[in-house]
């Protein structure tokens, strides 16, 4: 019978997660046989994470969300409290080879260990303004599309603080890439999704924000102007910057002032930018 070090590689499984039923978590002569913690029904999809701080973050914050766990052997001792926890939960692990686990993460960057975990959806947007203090931070993610720079983005949005906005429909979300690139701060970010544009940006303003469209020329010296304890930073596309009426409607612009050596920074560096501005605003 096979135990949880079992080292034979895993029935082949597409991106996007386990086909439902398949690879059914073993039991352990030593598991609890307590059921596992109810997840809300909204949460239930999964994702499919890779990296060692992605899958810790998760470990640390919501270690009921995972659901199933992919290492290679090297990897054992620094997991340890990991695969404990998954023996007293009954969650399926598995030791695999470093090919199955390039296969199962669709990428060599895995760092020696996969996970599959629920999803935790977006909040709505009056939920995530009813919790908010005296002073906030938001992005506002128009377009934006790349993994890594998404990634990126939630790594700078942890360490400031910053919460971001998802427009209504659109298909941004947390992938592998970008929680690997994120190294963690995926799990400590929180992801608003907003209703139709006219009325996002009436709530907004109801609850004292500034919205700030981020252009790259034509802008007011970030530099050189005082930001509001409440701010949205309108982020644009990669490439094609952010919506044309969506920047008109915004209570300002701001720039991020060069040598002029590169035509701008890419969002997620401008992104830094911007964050790093605010924050300095309010130790002041």
């Amino acid at each position: 019978m096979a135990g949880p070090w079992d080292k034979r590689p895993p029935r082949a499984q597409p991106p996007s997660g386990p086909r439902p039923g398949a690879d059914r978590p073993r039991r352990h002569p030593t598991a609890s046989r307590d059921p596992q913690p109810a997840v809300p029904a909204a949460a239930r999809s999964e994702v499919r994470l890779y990296g060692l701080n992605a899958v810790d973050a998760v470990f640390r914050r919501r270690p009921e969300a995972i659901r199933k766990l992919y290492l290679v052997e090297s990897r054992i001792p620094a997991l340890k409290p990991l695969l404990a926890w998954c023996v007293k939960h009954r969650v399926g692990y598995r030791v695999v080879e470093e090919g199955d686990l390039e296969r199962l993460a669709a990428s060599s960057h895995h760092e020696g260990v996969v996970a599959d975990v629920l999803r935790v959806e977006p909040q709505p947007l009056d939920g995530w303004l009813h919790g908010l203090g005296p002073a906030a931070l938001a992005l506002w993610l128009d377009g934006v599309g790349n993994p890594h720079n998404f990634g990126a983005i939630l790594r700078t949005a942890a360490h400031f603080g910053a919460s971001v906005l998802l427009p209504a429909g659109s298909p941004l979300a947390l992938s592998g890439a970008a929680a690997r690139v994120a190294e963690g701060g995926a799990e400590a970010v929180t992801l608003v999704r907003l209703p139709p544009a006219v009325e996002a940006i009436d709530a907004l303003r109801r609850a004292g924000f500034q919205l700030a469209a981020t252009v790259v020329r034509g802008g007011e010296d970030l530099f050189a102007v005082e930001l509001p304890a409440r701010l949205v930073l309108v982020m644009g596309a990669e490439g094609e910057g952010m919506d044309a009426a969506l920047a008109a409607a915004c209570d300002r612009r701001l720039s991020i002032p060069g040598s002029g050596a590169v035509e701008s920074l890419n969002v997620a560096a401008a992104t830094a930018v911007f964050l790093s501005r605010w924050a300095a605003r309010r130790q002041a």
